[in-house]
């Protein structure tokens, strides 16, 4: 469903109900503003946010491209990090 900010204001108790359906999408100036969800609908949508995240924690990017960071290090070792002379630390 979708609704203009002055319809959604007028018609907010509608706009709670029909929430509980599906999104409702409010425009204003003739764009897409915001979504209107359920407390369930958000509630999944939060759970599945946290579930990509575990996913990609250091470990699993370490998994990922392990060849690469080892690289990355080996170079560290070897060379040094670029413009540590210049750093006051």
């Amino acid at each position: 469903m979708k609704l203009t900010a002055t319809e959604a204001k007028n018609r907010f108790g509608q706009v709670l109900e029909q929430a509980q359906k599906g999104p409702v999408v409010i425009e204003k100036a003739g764009r897409r503003h915001s979504v209107v969800l359920s407390a369930e609908q958000f509630d999944q949508l939060r759970e599945a946010q946290r579930d990509r995240s575990a996913e990609t924690s250091g470990a699993d990017f370490y998994k990922r491209y392990k060849g690469w960071v080892d690289e990355q290090n080996r170079l560290v070792e070897k060379y040094g990090v670029f413009g540590s002379e210049w750093r006051d630390w």
